[in-house]
């Protein structure tokens, strides 16, 4: 697993944990739903992200009898552990929090109190978001985001960039719900951001969660990861064609790669052997995340 990932998370984990705090206690001195909100968000984040980094720690244990490519997927499984529980808890329990106020308004007793922790929250939310985008932004190259989201591997920085920017925006609301109170006295408004807050959350999760399914259930390489395979066998004159290149992801840097192959029936076996045994070599050395490689030659040729 990539460091960078790695600090990411515990970046996020430390300034999620200063966040909740904060709000809850803003949340008892004013009694805002949108903080109570806010404040639960940022306690699910917090859980978050602790359960990405011991899905990352799992995912380092070696190769075994039961599991002989390893525990790479695991990422992916906790990854999406994440986005259920970023929809059913944060989600959920924003959505509940806003209905209930809005059932029941309640004034909002020192509104100055909200506006100070938001500042805090977001200068804090901002670092952590900030380190996660850094990477991200690393990660994709020249790909657009939206590309890079769907094409990446890595699921934890993902994971944190998503919640980081839906607790902004959610900062964001939060702040507008205090203000819309504070200038008209309806506590309508200050219920209505803990909803918003909680459509947030569901719509982030919901994104979440589909794009980690494709990596647990067996997602490809990226496709200039097999072309680059398909051109390093094209290479050898004795293959006359490359059937197919299959590729899966068992985890963020640990590729799996089964190539067919026609080797020309003049070729000696001993040849074709050593031509598999190189190809072997120079796909991983021209890529350090395929740990394991598998080819076989078909071809029609009669027997001798």
């Amino acid at each position: 697993m990539p460091g960078g990932s790695k600090k990411v998370v515990y970046a996020a984990l430390a300034g999620n944990l200063a966040i909740a705090v904060t709000k809850f206690i803003a949340a008892s001195l004013t009694g805002s739903s949108a903080m109570w909100s806010e404040g639960i968000h940022s306690v699910v984040d917090t859980g978050n992200q602790a359960l990405l980094l011991y899905g990352m720690k799992r995912s380092e244990r070696p190769p075994d009898a039961r599991f002989p490519f390893g525990y790479g997927k695991e990422i992916y499984f906790w990854s999406f552990v994440v986005a259920v529980l970023v929809f059913a808890t944060g989600a959920g329990l924003s959505l509940y929090e806003g209905i209930q106020h809005l059932r029941r308004p309640a004034p909002m007793q020192n509104p100055v109190v909200n506006y100070l922790v938001l500042a805090i929250a977001m200068l804090l939310e901002g670092a952590p978001w900030l380190a996660a985008y850094r990477q991200f932004s690393r990660m994709r190259g020249q790909r657009g985001t939206v590309e890079a989201v769907q094409r990446t591997k890595d699921p934890t920085v993902i994971a944190v960039l998503f919640e980081d920017s839906a607790a902004l925006a959610g900062l964001v609301v939060a702040f507008a719900g205090v203000v819309l109170y504070q200038l008209t006295g309806n506590p309508v408004y200050d219920a209505a951001a803990s909803i918003v807050i909680g459509l947030i959350l569901g719509g982030t999760a919901t994104w979440l969660a589909f794009e980690t399914k494709g990596l647990l259930i067996g997602e490809s390489a990226n496709r200039e990861v097999v072309a680059e395979i398909k051109q390093l066998a094209e290479r050898y004159p004795e293959v006359e064609k490359v059937n197919e290149v299959l590729t899966m992801h068992m985890g963020p840097e640990y590729i799996l790669a089964n190539i067919s192959l026609e080797i020309a029936c003049h070729v000696p076996r001993s040849r074709a052997h050593a031509i598999m045994d190189e190809l072997d070599t120079r796909i991983k050395a021209a890529d350090g995340r395929v740990k394991r490689v598998f080819i076989e030659s078909q071809n029609s040729c009669a027997p001798a």
